[in-house]
């Protein structure tokens, strides 16, 4: 490593040494012309590290380079002076620089790129210190990437805008890879949870807004960037999109509000700075309604574990578990519709409906599922190339992927009839790309090679003359061997006359005369031999010499010919990307529902919560890999909308909780789900609040976070939504906790009126199902067995009797003395409690009580036994094998001694 850094350094005069000497800058000078040029493209982004393009690095000079050689992990160099002070340098290889901007950008850095836009050679016709002409051609930010090896092949990276007009607020969306655009209409207090469930990459916000939302996008890990105010201006903002998509007005597409106007103006004016006017191809606006999709605030999803674990993870996840997709399109849909579960009844059943199908028919989804695996990204080839970051193997793709949605089409034969016109819209453009491209496409255009022999006659004639140049002029030799009837003329090559014809002069003088002199040209008379030329051969070394660049230069105009005509179906290309997305997700969560045992749900417009046999899907799978069954549990909730749950730790509340959460969230996804029967009534929110940490960074407790999240619920749930609620209260004094737990659960069920699993160690609360009439009480089955407890992990109607704390305690491996300390305790308090009828914390500060209660006895100090003794005494290093033997056998026998 430290020979290949040393290597980084070294000076590459291949561009900038004729003009100033290359990149040894002298000390005497105050300023170089290439350090006056980088300073002044560096000062145009000031907030960027600045890549400059020299030769086959970039290099990056000054602060940029001491920050990013830090980041980097690379060595951080000199390179002469500037103003009398030495510059710090540090580079990367153009050829490897991806890697290094990914690393950049996931360490909060945005990067210009600076690139060479002429030759030294273009540069020297306009003067001996003329520089090489550079300029930053991109701006790379974390929402602009468009890369694969920069993004999660299965992942949307979204670049957010939130724009707010007045009290009006606006949230759009785009991915720059893909061409996705969105607009919807965001209030600022719905901000963190639509920012939750895009999780964007970064999130455009203006200078006005910029100190108060900047957290809420640190919050979910996004990148803040901060415009000027007028890129949000609603005027200016309709000005641009008319342009951009060529419509006399953006209500072609929806009628969007100012707010929505002005953040989808930020955006695109974003990326037409970021991008420097080569915008991606972006599909035209759709504008979402919140009211059509599941609200599930930030820490719901992050309770729930849908799409990351709470160590940010993919594993342990729900998507982890239902993801079976096998196209980068499908994982895309499929998390997006996890992220945004429907509430729209037709768009839920026609999602079945398909899902249904390829359930009903295995041998179908099974051919499908394998055609589909040959569908390459066509989105993210299309972005590149829009983008003019393509090469032929894009290209390539595009074709593969055209004639795998063929044959997906021919599969289907009526079923998911509605994708069948998409999927085979684009049969001419597929045998364009399949007659223009070699089977294996290079990655880059400028390589050559990647036109197929046959579609250009020219082309194909350059690559001989350019492979078989020798070829071609023996074969012409022969011809005019033939033409003159002289055997020895030869076909030669010099520096000063190129290519000529060579004969003796007493064979030359017929070629000399009339009729061969109209064809073979005299060119030079020597002592032993004449030479000629002829108006084919002048052209034809014209052509060899001119061959490789000029295969070169077709082969580039074909790529630009066929990536216009790709750019041209982008509609249509869209569409088939949508259908072949849609299919991955059916057919996947067929194979899904088939072998896990999943069920379709029943979708209603009611109040039902009916679950027969549900289970926990993540929690399921852990156990089928360990070879243990998961014990499934009914959940009714009608008429009698809300349970109250009680039993010991681990014996299974909280997954109880969550599994039913989950149900509902996959049912409305579209899904099937994992139990044995489902009767939904449509869920408009879900709230949970299942488990809590500290909150360091915002000096918040355990408890404080607590309240925060049940704030929002109790402020925010409507009588559709689904709440489920873990021991709230745990973090504070016990009847602190109980009072704010009891009058929790009557806000929800007076006030909110929705439908709530509430789980508590507050036994006392279990009265409640006595004094409010929706609310019923249920427990975590457990038994007991000659001390031992036994968790059967069954939910039943009932309350529990007592919390099994103590052996839940000695499950965990607490010492002995200290489990029966804790059990001489518990006793003395619930005696107190029953004989003096005293409240617990009466109890508890009754210090005589403990002083009463026996005091764990002293441990006694054990004796040293003989065999203790004897085995101080051993070395086992110098025993041989027979002294080994006689020592078990004398233990054995001080054993039997008793001691």
């Amino acid at each position: 490593m430290a020979l290949q850094q040393k290597l980084l350094w070294q000076p590459d005069v291949s561009d900038d040494t004729v003009h100033h000497g290359g990149r040894e800058m002298s000390s005497k000078a105050a300023v170089t012309p290439m350090m006056a040029q980088y300073l002044e493209i560096k000062a145009e982004y000031p907030d960027a590290l600045l890549f400059y393009r020299m030769g086959d690095f970039y290099e990056l000079f000054f602060d940029d380079a001491v920050a990013a050689a830090a980041a980097l992990d690379i060595a951080l160099t000199k390179r002469g002076k500037h103003l009398g002070e030495d510059i710090a340098m540090c580079g990367v290889p153009v050829h490897a620089a991806e890697g290094y901007l990914l690393t950049l950008i996931r360490k909060g850095f945005r990067v210009a790129v600076g690139e060479q836009l002429e030759s030294p050679e273009e540069a020297k016709k306009r003067g001996y210190k003329a520089v090489v002409k550079r300029g930053v051609v991109r701006l790379v930010t974390p929402g602009t990437l468009t890369e694969d090896t920069l993004l999660e092949a299965r992942r949307n990276n979204f670049l957010c805008a939130y724009a707010l007009v007045r009290d009006e607020g606006a949230l759009a969306w785009a991915d720059v890879s893909t061409g996705e655009l969105r607009v919807s209409p965001c209030p600022r207090v719905k901000l963190g949870p639509e920012l939750a469930r895009l999780a964007p990459a970064e999130v455009l916000l203006s200078e006005t807004t910029y100190g108060e939302l900047e957290p809420v996008v640190s919050e979910i890990g996004a990148a803040a960037t901060e415009m000027v105010r007028g890129a949000f201006d609603s005027d200016q903002a309709a000005q641009l999109g008319k342009r951009i998509f060529g419509v006399a007005s953006l209500d072609v597409f929806a009628p969007f509000t100012r707010a929505e106007t002005g953040a989808l103006g930020a955006l695109l004016n974003y990326l037409e700075l970021t991008q420097k006017g080569k915008l991606p191809l972006l599909r035209p606006p759709v504008r979402e309604l919140q009211r059509g999709t599941v609200e599930i605030d930030a820490a719901t999803r992050r309770n729930l574990e849908l799409t990351r674990s709470l160590s940010g993870e993919k594993s342990g996840t729900l998507l982890s578990v239902i993801d079976r997709s096998v196209t980068a399109c499908g994982a895309r849909l499929l998390e997006r519709r996890l992220s945004a579960p429907s509430r729209d009844l037709d768009v839920i059943r026609q999602r079945q409906d398909e899902t249904g199908t390829l359930f009903d028919h295995g041998m179908l989804r099974k051919d499908l599922r394998t055609a589909l695996r040959d569908y390459p990204d066509l989105d993210r080839a299309l972005s590149r190339l829009a983008l003019e970051r393509g090469g032929p193997r894009d290209l390539g793709m595009i074709g593969r992927a055209i004639a795998a949605a063929e044959r997906v089409a021919g599969l289907l034969q009526g079923a998911l009839a509605d994708y069948a016109p998409a999927l085979t819209a684009l049969g001419d453009l597929a045998t364009l790309l399949d007659d223009a491209l070699v089977a294996e496409p290079p990655l880059l255009a400028r390589d050559g090679g990647f036109v197929a022999t046959g579609y250009s006659e020219e082309l194909d004639e350059l690559r001989k003359l350019r492979d078989e140049g020798r070829g071609v002029v023996a074969s012409m030799q022969a011809t005019y061997a033939e033409l003159a009837g002289v055997t020895t003329l030869k076909i030669k090559h010099n520096n000063v006359l190129g290519y000529f014809i060579e004969t003796t002069a007493t064979h030359a003088e017929k070629m000399l005369g009339a009729p061969l002199s109209e064809t073979f040209i005299h060119r030079q008379t020597t002592a032993n031999a004449v030479r000629f030329t002829t108006v084919e051969l002048s052209k034809l070394e014209t052509k060899i010499l001119s061959a490789g660049a000029d295969a070169t230069a077709i082969e580039l105009g074909v790529f630009g010919e066929l990536r216009n005509k790709i750019l041209a179906q982008a509609e249509a290309l869209g569409a088939l990307s949508d259908a072949m997305a849609a299919i991955d997700v059916a057919a996947s969560q067929a194979d899904l529902a088939a072998r896990s045992g999943w069920s379709r749900p029943e979708l209603t417009e009611g109040r039902e919560f009916e679950i027969e046999g549900g289970r926990h899907p993540v929690v399921e799978a852990a156990l089928d890999a360990s070879g243990e069954p998961f014990v499934a549990n009914d959940c009714h909730l009608g008429e009698t909308r809300m349970w109250l749950i009680t039993g010991p730790n681990m014996a299974g509340k909280s997954t109880f909780l969550r599994q039913n959460a989950l149900i509902a969230v996959l049912a409305q996804m579209g899904g099937f789900v994992p139990a044995r029967r489902a009767k939904l009534g449509l869920v408009s929110q879900v709230f949970s609040r299942v488990g809590a940490s500290d909150d360091l960074a915002r000096g918040r407790s355990t408890f404080m976070v607590e309240m925060v999240e049940t704030a929002a619920i109790l402020n925010q749930a409507d009588d559709r939504a689904l709440v489920i609620l873990d021991e709230i209260g745990r973090g504070t004094s016990t009847y602190d906790g109980l009072s704010i737990a009891w009058a929790s659960l009557e806000h929800l069920h007076d006030v909110n009126g929705c439908r709530a699993l509430f789980a508590t160690h507050y036994h006392e609360m279990t009265a409640l199902s006595a004094k409010l009439d929706h609310v019923d009480n249920a427990t975590v089955a457990v038994k007991e067995h000659e001390g031992e407890v036994i968790f059967l992990h069954e939910v039943r109607q009932g309350a529990a009797d007592r919390s099994y704390g103590v052996q839940v305690a000695k499950l965990a491996g607490l010492p002995t003395r200290v489990i029966d300390r804790a059990r001489v305790v518990l006793e003395a308090l619930e005696k107190g409690e029953r004989e003096g009828g005293g409240t617990r914390t009466a109890l508890i500060d009754d210090l005589p009580l403990f002083a009463a209660s026996p005091a764990p006895a002293p441990v006694a100090a054990l004796e040293t036994s003989d065999v203790e003794e004897k085995l101080a005494q051993i070395h086992p290093d110098e025993l041989t094998a027979k002294e080994a033997l006689d020592l078990i056998y004398e233990l054995k026998s001080l054993l039997g001694r008793g001691h």
